[in-house]
């Protein structure tokens, strides 16, 4: 079993909700590490959703639901949490490119 340190996504997600990263065939991926960085002197959100495989983005999977990120501000979150293959990572922000959005993890398999 190889577990491979990676980065899964950084960059700005939309205004529309998108997915950010897909966990691939045979793995398992363990989500470390999520950085969310406003880049601009306003306050902005986020959400963030963990998706299972065959399921949509909605109330049951997120993991943050509508984020402040104060003006001018980054927010670390340490976690451990994981995902099956075929899950997707998928964010959406109301501002557009306001957050920067760095996720890293490990993926197994």
């Amino acid at each position: 079993m190889a577990a491979t340190p990676k980065r899964l996504y950084i960059g700005q997600p939309g205004t529309s909700l998108e997915t950010l990263y897909t966990v691939p065939t045979n793995t398992k991926t363990i989500v470390k590490q999520i950085v969310l960085s406003n880049t601009t002197g306003t306050d902005a959100n986020v959400t963030i959703h963990f998706v299972p495989n065959g399921q949509v983005a909605g109330n049951g999977n997120k993991i943050f639901s509508a984020l402040t990120v104060t003006a001018n501000n980054t927010g670390i979150f340490d976690l451990s949490a994981v995902l099956e293959a075929g899950d997707t990572i998928q964010a959406v922000q109301g501002t557009a490119n306001a957050i920067t959005i760095h996720i890293s993890g490990v993926e197994v398999n």
